[in-house]
């Protein structure tokens, strides 16, 4: 990205908020592993915490009862389907708690499985300040209008970017930000003629004009765009159509690497050379790197170098990997410890420091939220290259204005 007027000041904005990042984790994990599998959604695994290091904040279920600190929120699915990575966010939180050892915030649990709105309007009579979450964009949009009348700001992990707004803040991995990066990327490695591979729902509409926009900005040209449906024969179908149109020089395939690996050799068959992009499903897809038919795929993504620390320190406290979502839970505690020394306890949330140009940083990376609402991240590009993953492009260190 290009240098900005402001690129100092983030520079250095980043630069004290990465060495927090840095320091709460390696005080508790002197070495980096890699990543490990998370359980399956469908059959989440028991997380059982260790005994305590301390009252550092603390996360509670129920009332709060400490009136000398502030007041937070967290909505996330703790039961049915996606009760697993709701609790990987929650025990996110608490660790995030832990490490910034921060005596300013408390916060308190509640399960959205059994009704957005229902846990928004319990969170706000129990004097919540400010609310983390929900995950899903169905639940934001039921809890926003409750949180907007009591004027409580909400930081949603969604990645719905339509959500932002009005006192909502999307902090989820947005699909237009990763087309975008890997197109820009893809462009200055030479690649010109682009084909795109979208699902036919809303999802893939809107990539598919994400992508459109990205070429064409990028000095490139989209030579064939091709939809599929659900259903088994759907991709070979699309790739069929899509090959009267070879070569290609790159593919983007807007789904997760199932997907992929699956159009990736019929692909190949009229562009034996093509390479393949991916979105920013492929960030929490924990099978991209062991997909060979993958191999040299180009992907955008938040940074990973400090997540496999947290990674670490997770497991080491809970004795099961983490959701790669729940970063979100760690780095929106990071983000509001780091607004609280500016809170005085009993006060409104200061939303306006949400806005703060220098941008912020954490486990996923620098971040800062624009006019929109929506978190603008920096972004690396990582290469599937013999069953793992490689930046071959750095995050920026510098948004553009």
């Amino acid at each position: 990205m290009a240098e900005s007027k402001r690129g100092p000041q983030l520079a250095r904005a980043v630069s004290k908020a990465l060495a927090l990042a840095g320091a709460v984790l390696l005080s508790a994990c002197a070495t980096v592993v890699p990543r490990g599998p998370a359980p399956a959604p469908d059959r989440p695994t028991a997380e059982r915490p260790r005994p305590s290091r301390g009252d550092a904040g603390g996360v509670i279920a129920g009332v709060p009862q400490d009136a000398a600190r502030n007041r937070v929120a967290l909505l996330v699915p703790l039961s049915g389907g996606n009760a697993g990575v709701g609790r990987s966010i929650a025990n996110a939180t608490q660790l995030a708690l832990l490490d910034a050892r921060s005596q300013q915030v408390r916060i308190t649990n509640y399960d959205t499985a059994t009704g957005a709105a229902a846990a928004a309007n319990r969170a706000i009579a129990e004097g919540a300040q400010l609310i983390l979450g929900p995950l899903l964009a169905d639940d934001v949009r039921a809890v926003t209008p409750i949180a907007r009348r009591a004027g409580v700001p909400v930081i949603s992990f969604s990645n719905d970017v339509t959500l932002g707004g009005n006192g909502t803040f999307v902090l989820g991995y947005a699909p237009s930000q990763s087309v975008e990066r890997v197109v820009k990327f893809a462009r200055s490695q030479g690649v010109t003629n682009f084909g795109g591979l979208v699902p036919n729902a809303l999802y893939g509409s809107r990539a598919s004009s994400v992508f459109l926009r990205a070429v064409e900005q990028a000095g490139g040209r989209v030579v064939s765009l091709q939809t599929f449906d659900r259903a088994p024969a759907a991709v070979a179908q699309a790739v069929t159509r899509m090959n009267k149109d070879a070569p290609f020089d790159a593919v983007l395939v807007a789904d997760g690497s199932a997907t992929a690996a699956t159009a990736a050799p019929l692909l190949r068959r009229a562009s034996p050379s093509t390479r393949l992009l991916g979105t920013e499903l492929w960030n929490s897809d924990r099978a991209v790197a062991t997909q060979a038919a993958l191999n040299g795929a180009w992907f955008a993504s938040v940074p990973d170098n400090l997540y496999r620390q947290y990674a670490q320190n997770y497991r080491a406290r809970f004795n099961v990997a983490p959701y790669r979502l729940s970063s979100l839970g760690y780095d929106a505690v990071l983000l509001v410890v780091r607004i609280s020394r500016d809170w005085r306890v009993g006060s409104a949330f200061p939303q306006s420091r949400l806005r703060d140009a220098d941008g912020f940083a954490g486990i996923d990376g620098a971040f800062r939220f624009g006019r929109d609402g929506v978190a603008e991240r920096a972004l690396e590009v990582q290469e599937v290259r013999g069953g793992t993953t490689v930046t071959v492009s750095p995050a920026p260190t510098r948004f553009e204005d």
